[in-house]
């Protein structure tokens, strides 16, 4: 699908119709390409606790100390 700078504002139901069909929609201005809007991946179904990094620290971890030691001391409050 093509759509115009004024399509993204006015037309705003069809895009993302389109984007459900899993078209591609190519945005135009002054007849010349500006960008492509792609449809996003199926996510239904997967949670926060399904990625790898939830819950990795072990529950006595102190939070403060464990973003010292990543920041590097760089933002030490005074």
């Amino acid at each position: 699908m093509k759509a115009t700078i004024v399509d993204l504002r006015y037309k705003m139901r069809d895009i993302l119709r389109a984007l459900e069909r899993k078209e591609k929609v190519t945005i135009m201005y002054h007849g010349k390409q500006k960008g492509i809007i792609i449809p996003a991946l199926d996510t239904k179904g997967k949670k926060v606790s399904d990625h790898p990094f939830f819950n990795m620290l072990s529950p006595d971890t102190d939070v403060d100390q464990m973003m010292e030691q990543i920041r590097g001391g760089r933002y030490r409050v005074v």
